[in-house]
């Protein structure tokens, strides 16, 4: 039996409506969890909302609400949004819960029990906005003269009492881990950003505040609250039932990725294992840092009006086209740009042009010229073969190799050459002009294209899967027969055919998409 794959997303911060971003990190994980599904893992797939922290308190306290309130009203629009982009999230947390305050009292426990906390007054810059502590070396100043942090946000010089982690203490312990498992960080950018960091010397880190109280409280010093980032990253545990040692946390601690955005890769990759060895708690296997998604190269920005809502770009071109463009044009882990002419391109190009066009006129004519019988047997041809050997190649080995390595955009493009393989065999054999010259080859070129669009609709689902189902569902396909296995596989189609299957006209499944007028 294979190993459980344990998959996770940055939870979000919703003090505002979900953006682009939130959507991309969403939909590169989704794809990830739903290929190790096809390949027949065990998936356990964690996403949610972070929200507690100064930052939520004033936007509550700016909005005239709780911030309970406003916590429960934004967390539903990020829900709503992995729903509508056909996120297959096996759980989604919020840290307002119950348990999971629990979960984190219990990490925070067992970091005093290790002897790595301990109370005294913090003087130095905080940024609201990251909700992070940062070090005057690490300030960088603006043309107006003002401190900034390495994001560009704004710093408040911050005094007030507080708990602290021994985080100087893993300096050595975490640069040992990081060399011993040099996939623990990922891409290779990110990775020499956090050993540079860590390198460059640790401070011992707050993790407390008392100048507001929205957030976990800290056992037995009830006027401090968790800082954020502590609560935050536990989400990781509780999600799996810590700190109960439930069946699920047996079963997928420790995690085998989580799918963070790259600009909060030191809370991951410094912070969270630094904890987790106070804890005793075994360390994921890797964090992996993604790009930005720029629009039209630059930064989105409410200021410049160029802040895009997912769910618009998904009811202006649909679902799974947004999902294929942006896994197809971003490569994973480095930054990508969109905008409504390149989605159109690429949509219309690949799957309208390219895959669909190839499905609609191999199963109309089937449809058509055999009255729907599935053609079986026939003269056949070395070249059969050959095609079929390639979309293996392409999809099961190619494709199957770049996805596991998280490679998102190298797996497509390999499944894109076995579609382009496909469109040159049925321009090549032309079963239009067999069907008079020669039906018994027609009946092999046909059946030959029925296994291999099989093959490329299975193998594309992580990336489109309403599309793809329901082109399988026209052919036939049944749903045990879908998996990564079932690719090359001919008993089966042999099976359907002998089944008595008869295939109706189809419905095309990626029509042309049009620029809408306000682009």
């Amino acid at each position: 039996m294979s190993k459980p794959f344990y998959i996770t997303t940055a939870i979000s911060y919703p003090n505002g409506r979900p953006h682009i971003g939130h959507a991309y990190e969403a939909i590169a994980a989704d794809a990830i969890a739903r290929f190790q599904r096809q390949k027949g893992r065990d998936v356990f797939f964690l996403t949610g909302t972070d929200e507690h922290g100064l930052k939520m308190a004033q936007a509550a306290r700016d909005q005239s609400v709780e911030p309970a309130a406003l916590a429960a009203e934004m967390s539903a629009h990020f829900k709503a949004m992995d729903d509508r982009l056909n996120v297959s999230y096996d759980r989604f947390i919020r840290t307002t819960e119950p348990v999971h305050h629990v979960a984190s009292k219990a990490i925070w426990q067992a970091m005093v029990d290790k002897g790595d906390i301990y109370l005294d007054r913090y003087e130095g810059w905080y940024s609201v906005r990251d909700e992070a502590y940062y070090d005057e070396k690490e300030l960088v100043l603006a043309d107006s003269g003002e401190r900034l942090s390495p994001q560009g946000t704004e710093v408040e010089w911050t005094v007030e009492e507080s708990w602290f982690f021994r985080l100087s203490k893993y300096q050595e312990p975490l640069l040992a881990h990081y060399r011993d498992n040099p996939d623990f960080v990922r891409p290779d950018a990110r990775r020499n950003e956090v050993m540079r960091f860590v390198e460059g010397g640790l401070s011992d880190l707050s993790i407390s505040r008392t100048s507001f109280d929205w957030g976990v409280k800290v056992p037995g010093s009830e006027n401090h609250v968790m800082y954020v980032w502590v609560d935050a990253l536990t989400n990781y545990l509780t999600g799996v039932g810590y700190p109960d040692n439930t069946d699920a946390y047996k079963r997928y601690w420790p995690a085998d990725v989580h799918i963070i955005g790259k600009d909060i890769i030191r809370f991951h990759a410094v912070y969270w294992p630094a904890f987790l060895m106070s804890a005793g708690i075994p360390l994921p296997s890797q964090v992996f840092g993604h790009g930005f998604l720029l629009h039209r190269g630059e930064k989105m920005s409410k200021s410049v009006g160029n802040v895009v809502d997912p769910l618009a770009l998904a009811d202006a071109f649909g679902v799974d086209q947004l999902r294929y463009f942006l896994l197809r044009d971003v490569t994973f882990g480095q930054d990508g740009s969109y905008s409504a002419e390149a989605i159109v391109t690429r949509v219309n190009a690949d799957l309208a042009n390219s895959f669909g066009n190839l499905a609609q006129r191999t199963l109309s004519f089937i449809a058509k010229n055999c009255d729907g019988v599935l053609p079986i047997g026939g003269k056949g041809d070395p070249v059969d073969a050959d095609l079929l050997a390639t979309i293996i190649s392409a999809t099961r080995t190619e494709m199957g190799d770049a996805f596991g390595d998280l490679a998102l955009s190298q797996g497509i493009e390999a499944w894109l050459r076995a579609v382009f393989a496909c469109n040159q065999y049925i321009d090549t054999q032309a079963p239009w002009t067999l069907r008079k010259t020669d039906p018994d080859r027609m009946t092999a070129v046909l059946g030959t294209l029925y296994v291999a669009i099989r093959d490329l609709a299975i193998a594309i689902q992580p990336v489109i899967p309403d599309s793809s189902a329901r082109l399988l569902d026209q052919m036939g396909i049944p749903e045990a027969e879908r998996s990564f296995a079932a690719l090359g596989e001919t008993d089966s189609y042999k099976r359907l055919a002998d089944s008595g299957f008869r295939l109706a006209l189809p419905t095309p499944i990626f029509p042309r998409l049009e620029l809408p007028a306000e682009a």
